[in-house]
């Protein structure tokens, strides 16, 4: 288990946004070799090109609709239509995947079974191609395994999750230690996500209540949209579900509300056909302007009958 080093750098957003950190997690590195290379067949994007990764479902029943052409879409950017210039409804379209559960103290009555059903998921949604890291977070946060197609090395790193302070905090009666929710996020996406190409998602476990992350939600926000990382949260627990669907909503992913074992079943099963029912969909923006602005996106249907879901927006490239 490697702490990450980086945090003790983070010294407020205004500051992030214009040093670079230094590399995360170095003896993970060092023990494994470079950082995993991109899964063979995962789409390089030109950086005028803005990609999307579309789910539709039915208004009434909010099945996810399969069999859906490139007609019954329509882009805007900004409020200005744009042309879609390329449509795929691939559904074996390789995925780079961030794992990341929560181990601080509020998540002790329930850690066991999220190990179970995060395996089982694993197991079910990877694929030839994907590629997958695990990462735990309470007080600090601990890649347990670096990006791997080896669902051996998966399985492992999700058993070796604990409950941070347990036996602290059993002894003395003490208070749990926080969670640095916000900063998991943030530096998932900045410092693995951000070196990989094409569909790249978090799936994270918590209840979403943050006590010491040096960021804020907004900064965990941008790091995910400049990255095109999808978040998708399982609640459990004693939730802050509006911190939650922040960060899913302006990013194009879902939160489920987890009240049971046999609803985080079903909840990564929901995750799961999500991220294998999703259509493809790329324009070249109108706005040629390289100007680091973000970009509003709007993608809806010609279908009356179908809802749509993606990214709310993108950062435009910078000179």
């Amino acid at each position: 288990m490697t702490r990450i080093l980086s945090l003790a750098l983070l010294i407020g957003a205004a500051a992030l946004a214009v040093v670079a950190l230094a590399p995360l997690w170095p003896s993970a590195i060092a023990a494994g070799g470079p950082p995993a290379a991109s899964a063979p067949g995962q789409i390089r994007v030109q950086v005028n090109l803005v990609n999307l990764f579309v789910t539709a479902r039915d208004k009434k029943t909010k099945r996810i609709i399969t069999g859906m052409e490139q007609t019954d879409f329509k882009v805007s950017e900004d409020n200005a239509e744009q042309k879609i210039v390329s449509f795929s409804a691939e559904s074996d379209l390789p995925i780079t995947l961030g794992l990341l559960i929560d181990t601080s103290g509020s998540e002790a009555q329930t850690l066991g079974a999220e190990q179970e059903a995060a395996i089982r998921f694993l197991d079910r949604v990877l694929r030839k191609g994907d590629l997958t890291m695990v990462i735990s977070f309470d007080s600090d946060a601990d890649l347990l395994a670096n990006f791997t197609d080896d669902k051996g090395i998966l399985e492992q790193a999700i058993r070796r999750t604990r409950i941070a302070g347990a036996a602290m905090v059993g002894a003395t009666g003490g208070t749990p230690p926080g969670t640095v929710f916000y900063d998991a996020v943030y530096l998932a996406c900045t410092d693995r996500l951000a070196q990989e190409a094409g569909r790249k998602a978090l799936v994270i476990l918590t209840d979403a209540v943050d006590e010491g992350s040096r960021l804020r939600i907004e900064d965990a926000v941008e790091a995910a949209q400049r990255t095109d990382t999808v978040v998708h949260i399982l609640l459990i627990g004693n939730v802050n579900e509006g911190a939650a669907r922040k960060l899913t909503d302006d990013t194009g992913g879902r939160t489920i509300v987890v009240r049971s074992e046999k609803n985080l079943e079903q909840a990564f099963d929901q995750i799961s056909e999500e991220l294998r029912s999703q259509y493809t969909i790329g324009y070249y923006s109108s706005n040629t302007a390289r100007d680091g602005t973000f970009r509003k996106i709007k993608v809806e249907s010609t279908r009356k009958d179908v809802d749509t879901l993606t990214r709310r927006g993108y950062y435009a490239p910078k000179n």
